[in-house]
């Protein structure tokens, strides 16, 4: 009797496990349009986002290339399974069925090279591991929040020099930011985003999660995160990028944890990637499901293992400048950061409070192939931001919030590219690294524990007056080497300067002199006199570039 109990307990198991939905994803080949969509970008890409690729000296290739809609189709035929998202750069789509429904419908057919299920034990090279996951992610936006009495950013703006950055005209003008996170809601009506409404700042926005164009709704963590880059209430509030313009991408679905949300932060990433987005910001993270048999390993979080690690690196090389937060795990079971935090490319933030003091909830690195993660921190502990009920000005705690304030400094100081790019043709050679690692570094170099990074501290609390100073140095001498005598005399200025050091005559040199904006404020072919006189132009920060034939040296200089 007992052999015919567990007979029948075996069949209803079996039956039951056959009959359970399965996500995964469907790999394809090839994509036989791809020459005739390279040849034509504009079928795929923004002139914003083409004029993005051509800066930085990024190709356009195959993964801009669209989905091979007759294969799609092909897929969406079969009879049992549900299409819930898919990725051009990874030329995959995620679908829905029972593990049977896949195996027999999807394992022979010509186009398909793989299949990825979400339950890794299914997969061929599934990675074993032995940790125990425990991790309630419906706390994921459960911050603490209490009135914000004095109503003020200072704090997280002046601790890493945001407001230097601000002082130079660099305000997020001109950069576009992403802000790809679980809803919107309130935003196009709160007093704190007025400004970013009258002046035509958000450009659009997309809900993945419903397929609908209204992108102000689902969970308010969006609107919290957005307030911290973009909000402004005069006298009480600023966020560190407030002139950006910003795209609202709603990826999460706040009440569940699932597969799904990966790609569809994919999917949101290359529609940002496409409207030429110069910034991502993600507040979000994943190591956990709602079905545990989908849970991750610290062993996958080596940025090449998720499939949202896999997307945030590829927007990366595309030439977005992709931040994401580390994680509030580091007081958890998980400890960890989380995905796509753990892509190379990607710059991942941890939190610290007031004081500098690492946040005991931030997110422990490094990456489990023994990467540097987070990179750097902002102010996670009792930030200011606006709260999407009523607009105040409230607290809250997370690296949800240490990663936008970052994200807009980063934006502020990407829009110094502008400059830069203005020396940049004169020898293309030197446009082989892309202008975005320079930026990375030079906030890296600029940290307060560079020398020496920890697992939770990483390279510590950039300075981004040192990072400016930084990034104009590894990038605006793009010829130094041919005029390396030529100096600027004295620096800092207060009316006149000399060009010191010039070999042969000094009208055979033209003058040259930028804003920090890259506006072209003086110029001076064949010039007259070794002494310029610039007692015109406001206090800032200038670069005088000194030319002579095809070669060129420039110089940043202080007007007092």
């Amino acid at each position: 009797m007992k052999k015919i109990y567990f007979l029948f307990y075996f069949l209803v198991t079996f039956s039951l496990f056959s009959q359970q939905q399965e996500d995964a994803w469907l790999f394809l080949r090839d994509k036989p349009d791809s020459t005739s969509y390279i040849t034509s970008p504009r079928l795929m890409l923004s002139q914003r986002a083409i004029d993005r690729r051509n800066n930085l000296q990024i190709i356009i290739d195959g993964t801009d290339v669209p989905m091979h809609q007759p294969y799609v189709d092909n897929i969406k035929a079969v009879s049992g399974i549900t299409i819930l998202g898919k990725s051009k750069w990874l030329n995959a789509v995620h679908i829905q069925a029972t593990k049977t429904i896949i195996d027999d419908s999807f394992s022979n057919l010509p186009f398909i090279k793989r299949v990825e299920f979400a339950n890794k034990t299914f997969n061929n090279l599934a990675q074993k591991s032995s940790k125990k996951l425990v991790l309630n992610h419906q706390n994921k936006f459960n911050n603490h929040q209490t009135e914000f009495n004095y109503g003020s950013t200072n704090d997280q703006i002046k601790m890493l020099k945001g407001d230097y950055l601000h002082a130079q005209g660099l305000t997020g003008k001109g950069q576009i930011i992403a802000v790809i996170d679980a809803g919107f809601p309130n935003v196009k009506t709160l007093e704190a985003f007025k400004r970013l409404r009258d002046n035509n700042q958000i450009l659009g926005g997309y809900d993945f999660v419903e397929r609908s164009a209204n992108f102000y709704s689902g969970n308010n963590h969006g609107t919290n995160v957005l307030s911290t880059i973009g909000g402004y209430l005069e006298n009480q509030f600023v966020g560190t990028a407030p002139d950006a313009f910003f795209y609202l991408f709603r990826t999460e679905n706040a009440p569940v944890e699932v597969p799904l949300e990966e790609t569809l932060w994919v999917e949101a990433a290359e529609r940002a990637d496409s409207l030429g987005v110069d910034v991502i910001n993600t507040s979000l993270g994943y190591t956990t499901f709602d079905n545990p048999d989908y849970n991750y390993s610290y062993a996958d979080m080596n940025g090449k293992t998720t499939f949202i690690s896999r997307g945030a690196e590829i927007a990366a090389n595309k030439g977005i400048l992709v931040v994401n937060s580390a994680g509030n795990e580091g007081n958890k079971t998980w400890k960890y950061i989380t995905a796509p935090g753990d892509a190379p490319s990607v710059i991942t933030v941890g939190a610290v409070d007031i004081n500098k003091n690492i946040a005991s909830f931030s997110s422990f690195g490094p990456t489990s192939d023994n990467r540097v993660k987070p990179e750097i921190l902002a102010k996670g502990a009792s930030v200011a931001v606006i709260n999407h009920a009523n607009g105040a000005i409230v607290s809250s705690n997370g690296t949800s919030f240490s990663s936008p304030i970052m994200a807009g400094l980063i934006a502020c100081l990407n829009g110094n590219e502008g400059f830069l790019l203005k020396f940049s043709t004169d020898n293309k050679s030197k446009r082989q690294k892309n202008f975005n690692n320079y930026l990375k570094e030079a906030v890296y170099r600029s940290a307060d524990r560079y020398a020496n990074p920890t697992d939770q501290y990483g390279y510590g609390i950039p300075d981004f007056e040192v990072a400016l100073n930084n990034y104009i140095g590894s990038t605006a001498s793009l010829e130094e080497e041919y005029l390396q005598t030529i100096k600027i005399l004295p620096n800092p200025i207060i009316t006149i300067f000399n060009i010191d050091g010039v070999q042969g005559e000094i009208k055979e040199y033209k003058i040259q002199i930028f804003d920090i904006l890259g506006k072209k404020v003086f110029q001076q072919n064949n010039v007259i006199s070794n002494e310029i006189d610039i007692s015109y132009l406001e206090k800032g920060v200038y670069f005088v570039k000194v030319s002579k034939e095809n070669k060129n040296k420039t110089i940043k200089v202080i007007k007092n």
